[in-house]
């Protein structure tokens, strides 16, 4: 037998090359179309998931404790909270060391339970009961509008943003939307006394201009007005975030204070801002359901000395009275002024976010 040439061998491992590679050449368009079909159905998807889920942010009211205000904001996703956030914490001295521990633990841990009932962080009882009394009103918020926060457009309605607490004293903004706009913001609470008349007469009528104008937060301070002009657009913020979150109240131009709306409120519990009275905070908290209250609690009330008389005599006539005329238009309680004029403030600012 003769022996194959070497040349011969060469050619001939370079003819099967050449056919596997033409083999494996035809082959691919068979598999590629599958492939690229398969691409855009779950880029489709994705994007179905994202445009069905709630999301955007909400604040939750400022609660003042023995150190200085909690305030937490929460960005919710798909109905869940995915981010938890203070926006005001106790600062100065040793509460910045607690405060700087706590925050953080605290959360984590709103993020975890998907709820207020979280545990105090050791070494911050008054932060911790203050973040987590924040956080339901947050969570109310959420609630009463079916799972999301702020993720479309701002509804048509009146809504008060929460309290911020500033250096001089306590800053709140209440807003009306209609089309989406800012037609109205008026001034719920401003620092006041000596030096702060004269700053908050001059400086209030111009965040107020800018607010319609800008139509969101993002204005400029007023010069000489540092303090009362962060606490403004941080109360700004809070009450647009009610207005995106759907918790449409009274059309606009059916007047602010008149704790009545022209669609029904959704069943829901809502907790209104604090608000600050001569004898301490007083803050309501009330369950809505078919538009109208079924329940209202006090969930700050002024306490200590003559107050613990007069705070329980007073509340519980004012729930009554709240729940009767489904509105914050109720009278005060004799040998009580302050607390009733803070509880009606409050009940006005949860019923803005209930939508009556």
């Amino acid at each position: 037998m003769k022996k194959s040439h070497p040349i011969r061998r060469v050619v001939l491992a370079t003819a099967a090359t050449v056919s596997g590679v033409v083999l494996l050449l035809s082959l691919k368009p068979a598999t590629d179309p599958a492939g690229a079909a398969a691409a855009p159905q779950a880029g489709a998807s994705a994007q179905g998931g994202a445009a069905a889920a709630g999301s955007g942010t909400v604040t939750g009211s400022a609660v003042q404790t023995q150190y200085g205000p909690v305030q937490v904001r929460l960005t919710v996703s798909n109905g869940k909270v995915t981010q938890a956030e203070t926006v005001q914490a106790p600062k100065g001295g040793r509460s910045d060391q607690i405060t700087a521990d706590a925050v953080p633990k605290l959360n984590q841990a709103a993020v975890a339970a998907q709820s207020a009932e979280i545990d105090a962080v050791s070494g911050a009882t008054y932060t911790s009961a203050g973040y987590k009394q924040s956080l339901q009103s947050a969570l109310d918020q959420v609630k009463a509008s079916g799972g999301s926060a702020g993720g479309g457009a701002a509804q048509a309605g009146t809504f008060t943003g929460a309290v911020a607490q500033t250096q001089y004293g306590p800053v709140q903004v209440r807003v009306t939307v209609s089309g989406g706009k800012i037609t109205k913001a008026e001034t719920v609470q401003a620092p006041k006394g000596g030096r702060s008349d004269q700053i908050t007469a001059d400086a209030v009528p111009k965040l107020n201009q800018a607010a319609m104008a800008a139509g969101s937060a993002d204005i400029d301070a007023v010069s000489g007005a540092t303090y009362t002009s962060a606490g403004y657009k941080q109360s700004l913020q809070s009450a647009l975030d009610q207005a995106k979150a759907g918790g449409g109240s009274a059309e606009a131009g059916s007047g602010a204070g008149a704790g009545s709306g022209s669609g029904a409120a959704q069943a829901s519990t809502v907790t209104g801002a604090v608000a600050q009275t001569q004898y301490g905070p007083v803050q309501v908290r009330i369950t809505v359901s078919g538009g109208k209250i079924t329940k209202a609690e006090a969930v700050q009330a002024p306490k200590g000395g003559r107050s613990d008389q007069i705070t329980s005599d007073s509340v519980p006539k004012l729930n009554q009275a709240a729940v009767a005329a489904g509105s914050a238009d109720i009278d005060a309680v004799s040998g009580a002024t302050y607390t009733s004029a803070g509880y009606k403030q409050s009940l006005q600012s949860a019923l803005d976010q209930a939508g009556g």
